[in-house]
């Protein structure tokens, strides 16, 4: 896959997305907090601030989808950041159900903030790892050979 190639401005186009997302999700969530509790009708937490620190929390990775979106090669740790992200909060989520501290109801943010990017993450991660090497050399920004790794520097 290489910089001007079809594939990639494919990728480039679900980073843009996830950017929009996250600005439009985390700026709501910061700024109309209760909402989506009543929503799905649940009981509101009595801290709503910390349901504004998760916006925040998705807010903060809109700068770096938009980045991977210029240019998804060089920032392509962004994805593996972003992709841990979308891997660990249902994580989290199925825990808390099965500890009773969650409604099931509660996972229908997953759907929009995770789910959908799970394909376009991994395959281009997927994607990367293959053609640079193995998933370490991937993460680490490494690539195991030096005339391709300066070429995304």
């Amino acid at each position: 896959m290489n910089e001007n190639s079809s594939e990639l401005r494919v990728y480039k186009i679900w980073f843009k997305a996830a950017a929009w997302y996250n600005l439009i999700w985390g700026l709501f969530v910061g700024f109309f907090p209760a909402v989506y509790f009543d929503l799905i009708s649940m009981e509101q937490p009595k801290y709503l601030a910390i349901w504004q620190v998760v916006g925040m929390c998705v807010l903060v990775y809109a700068p770096g989808y938009w980045w991977a979106s210029k240019n998804p090669i060089k920032f392509r740790h962004y994805i593996v950041i972003g992709l841990l992200g979308k891997f660990l909060g249902p994580v989290g989520f199925v825990w808390s159900v099965y500890n009773g501290l969650l409604p099931i109801e509660f996972g229908y943010t997953l759907i929009t903030n995770d789910l959908i990017w799970w394909p376009s993450f991994f395959m281009f991660l997927y994607k990367m790892a293959k053609e640079h090497g193995v998933w370490l050399a991937l993460i680490s920004g490494e690539d195991g050979s030096p005339e391709k790794a300066s070429r995304y520097d």
